[in-house]
């Protein structure tokens, strides 16, 4: 492969868990929840904890919007039913965010908002917007895009449940970035 990543498992056994929607765990004496919330990428899920929802890179602060759709196995139609199924927690439902790139006007981050916030004013999937209406947005906005610029340092360490690679034959562990493919 591109990364030359000889000895990478890619079945999931590199990970301790792989959680299905539906599926409940606990963390002390917290319950969560887990639902299904492709889109962004086929693997995206959404945890719910009591009042909280991690949504991980499907939605972002209402006044930047949803996560693209154009990585391997994305779905434009799949990012608007998750979000949808986000948005039928109750109102006060508070959602946490993966990460914050701060829309244009807004000088400080955000990381939390709520199922209400998000109904009333995301950009692009509010009450007001339609499956038809999100998905011909998220599609014409996506061919615009590039490449993210850590997509390839990132890939390589996501791949590997987090862990770095392992040190080549001088001991020393490197990222690789490919120069004349992808």
């Amino acid at each position: 492969g591109v990364f030359n990543l000889k000895d990478l498992a890619i079945d999931g056994s590199q990970f301790d868990h792989l959680f299905e929607g539906g599926e409940t765990f606990s963390i002390g004496e917290l319950e969560g929840r887990v639902i299904a919330t492709p889109g962004h990428t086929p693997a995206c899920i959404t945890y719910v904890i009591g009042d909280a929802g991690f949504v991980g890179d499907t939605m972002f602060m209402p006044d930047f919007g949803s996560a693209r759709t154009d990585f391997p196995g994305g779905s434009a139609p799949d990012l608007y039913d998750s979000i949808q199924k986000i948005l039928a927690l109750p109102d006060e439902t508070r959602l946490f965010m993966c990460h914050d790139y701060k829309a244009p006007g807004r000088d400080e981050f955000a990381w939390v908002t709520s199922v209400a916030e998000q109904r009333a004013a995301n950009i692009h999937i509010s009450d007001k917007v339609g499956r038809d209406e999100f998905v011909h947005m998220r599609e014409e906005r996506d061919a615009q895009l590039g490449m993210p610029k850590l997509i390839l340092p990132s890939l390589q360490v996501n791949l590997r449940a987090g862990h770095l690679p392992e040190p080549e034959d001088n001991k020393i562990r490197y990222l690789k970035i490919p120069l004349d493919a992808v």
